[in-house]
């Protein structure tokens, strides 16, 4: 057996504002690092969430939005296509940041507000990130596309993360953050090419910032598990642990991929996830639930085995991909929660249900 003194121990970590988070005054990190988690989400809006009540006779875990698509796809003057977007609050409302697909199919991602959640006013051009360094500037020198974004409250200002072309060399996770949906700024992507779905934690696990991802291809990615890294400064990354597989001969048989922000909760980490079935017609996308340990969020503590929702309505039927369900952010408030979700890779729809039925849907079998 090892002497005690000789094992390895972790070097002592100190708090420090990482270099690329440097750019806000030194009051606003303060204030971050006195805030519980509920005063940054009460901090961010008392708006009301958009919600409507479970239809009288149903009994499923979650249900669309008698209003559905609330964001049609021809809203701005030149989108082919309007979905897989991220909401949060922000301020008194709403904003967030759109993927729309324009009329000469570029893929890209806008910034938009709304007072309600529901009627949405987003920018018809697309987002400009400025550098934060002159190296990530590197990384801007050819554009090809940017898609899927996820938001997420983090410390002291919101985080932007996204499926980046690096340079024309496949997919990546790309990182911005912006405090007030009108000037964003980029840092390092996260990962080497090929990867999507990046979605991170809103808070710190530990002393690290934390991010699912899914490891992918170049092209449409007949596979996918969801992995963990963790970061220092959210621009190293390691540490990466298997999270979740698919399982065959179900409606995640084909791949999985991470949705919105994680929601901490006291049983765990709800995490809500698109699972992938390869049919004679093609790809079919649909939403499942999992409860993660809050400590080691690579560990699943249950896991849904049947989709909690999958593409029925028509407008998830019919589109430019069709039978796509996938969500992309969540809103809270209390037990409740609203889901917004791409529907055929054309328009934006919204669910509702409520947490603790979701935990209890997980566990099920």
């Amino acid at each position: 057996m090892p002497d005690e003194s000789s094992a390895y121990k972790a070097p002592v970590q100190r708090q420090w504002v990482p270099e690329c988070l440097r750019a806000l005054p030194d009051a606003v990190h303060d204030r971050a690092a006195t805030e519980t988690q509920e005063d940054r989400r009460t901090m961010t809006s008392q708006a009301p969430m958009p919600w409507q009540d479970r239809p009288a006779g149903s009994s499923a875990p979650m249900w669309r939005n008698s209003g559905n698509p609330i964001i049609r796809r021809d809203l701005l003057p030149h989108s082919n296509s309007i979905f897989n977007s991220a909401v949060v609050r922000y301020e008194d409302a709403f904003a967030g940041v759109f993927r729309v697909d324009d009329m000469t199919r570029t893929m890209d991602v806008h910034a938009g507000r709304s007072a309600d959640g529901l009627v949405w006013r987003i920018e018809e051009r697309p987002i400009d990130f400025a550098p934060a360094d002159a190296r990530t500037a590197h990384i801007q020198e050819r554009f090809v596309h940017a898609y899927d974004p996820r938001v997420t409250w983090l410390e002291d200002r919101y985080w932007v993360s996204w499926c980046n072309s690096y340079n024309g060399h496949g997919p990546t996770i790309g990182l911005g953050w912006t405090t007030d949906f009108s000037t964003f700024t980029q840092v390092e992507n996260a990962f080497l090419p090929f990867n999507r779905n990046g979605v991170l934690f809103p808070r710190r696990i530990g002393d690290a910032y934390a991010m699912y991802s899914r490891p992918s291809d170049d092209g449409h990615t007949p596979f996918g598990d969801i992995y963990y890294s963790e970061s220092p400064d959210m621009i190293h990354w390691g540490r990466h642990r298997h999270v979740m597989a698919p399982v065959p001969w179900t409606w995640q048989s084909t791949k999985v991929g991470a949705g919105p922000t994680p929601i901490e909760t006291a049983e765990g980490w709800l995490l809500l996830y698109h699972g992938v079935l390869t049919s004679c017609n093609g790809f079919v996308y649909s939403m499942g639930v999992a409860l993660m340990d809050l400590e080691e969020p690579w560990r699943v503590i249950a896991r849904s085995h049947d989709y909690v929702l999958a593409p029925h309505a028509p407008y998830e039927q019919v589109g430019d991909v069709p039978n796509v369900f996938f969500p992309c952010a969540a809103l809270t408030d209390g037990d409740r929660i609203s889901v917004y979700y791409g529907a055929a890779d054309t328009v934006t729809g919204l669910a509702h249900g409520y947490l603790n039925e979701l935990i209890d849907f997980a566990r099920r079998r």
